[in-house]
């Protein structure tokens, strides 16, 4: 357990080397000189030309200036914004709380929904529910998140007027009234994806020898699917939940524009407009460290779960 976890957190090292490595060489792609990019629309007076040249050190060869950003970056500091001129790391850790509420409210209704319409599809192949499921699914995979979300936003927001169709809302009941449209917009093509997985993990649990002999000594239905469908369904149930959560924080982006959230996702698209390096720099290594902790998670739950994974 303890080899395993430590090549994890090497693996999850490397990546995050490879990935900064990358989002740095964005600053040495933009065009024009560093120091003007950085400068952006700001008076570029010599003294602020003289600190971003010492900050980033302009003078010095890529890779040092590289291994500069980086030992900042470790504790931390990603520089300062181009357009506002405060911390990058500040400007994150006021909008990320927002954007993880956005994708566990996601999250939680892809479970909700997609595992147990999943495993009942399964437990009833070839009936008209599994058609059912099966071709919603379909649909669903096959509509983008930005599309579904301002359809939502015409039928529930505008029309029905059952929803707020902007802002993220005060309060705890605001602030669901205010999600719930941009995360059922998120969760709807996650759903029809874990539904699937479920349906064929489950159909695969049904054709097993010991559930057949389940039912042969009479064993009721409920317990089958409690008992053996569900804890033998969990292990890829778990992975594409860990995929659907990754998905759901990059997802974030088009939603969160649509329906005027102020989270990561509508920080990303203002500072690339504006060309701010530092935040589009600052927003690429987080989303790389959720990824690689989302994976680290899923990877431990496995283990946990399924005892043969541990050798």
């Amino acid at each position: 357990m303890l080899l395993f976890l430590g090549k994890r957190l090497v693996a999850m090292v490397g990546v995050l080397l490879v990935v900064s490595l990358l989002v740095f060489s964005l600053l040495a792609l933009s065009p024009g000189s560093i120091v003007s990019t950085l400068i952006g629309t700001r008076p570029a007076t010599p003294e602020l030309v003289a600190a971003l040249e010492a900050q980033y050190h302009v003078n010095d060869p890529f890779l040092v200036q590289y291994w500069h950003w980086l030992t900042n970056a470790v504790q931390g500091d990603f520089g300062n914004s181009v357009r506002t001129g405060q911390p990058v790391t500040t400007m994150m850790a006021a909008r990320l709380p927002l954007t993880m509420q956005l994708a566990a409210y996601a999250l939680a209704l892809v479970l909700a929904v997609g595992v147990p319409l999943g495993m009942l599809a399964g437990m009833r192949r070839g009936r008209l529910i599994d058609r059912f499921a099966s071709t919603t699914a379909i649909v669903a995979m096959s509509a983008p998140a930005f599309a579904v979300a301002i359809l939502l936003v015409w039928i529930f927001g505008v029309w029905l007027e059952w929803f707020p169709v902007y802002g993220a809302g005060e309060g705890l009941l605001e602030r669901v009234r205010h999600l719930t449209l941009p995360a059922v917009s998120l969760a709807l093509a996650m759903t029809a994806l874990l539904l699937r997985q479920t349906r064929a993990a489950t159909m695969h649990v049904m054709d097993q020898d010991y559930v057949t002999f389940a039912r042969a000594r009479g064993v009721d239905r409920a317990r089958i699917l409690l008992r053996y469908a569900l804890r033998n369904t969990a292990l890829p149930i778990i992975t594409a939940a860990g995929v659907i959560l990754v998905v759901a924080l990059s997802g974030t982006v088009l939603v969160e524009r649509v329906f005027a959230i102020q989270g990561v996702g509508t920080l990303m698209i203002d500072s690339v407009n504006n060309s701010d390096i530092p935040v589009v720099q600052g927003l690429a290594i987080l989303v790389a460290l959720l990824v690689v902790i989302v994976n680290l998670f899923v990877d431990l739950l496995t283990l946990a779960i399924d005892p043969r994974t541990r050798k």
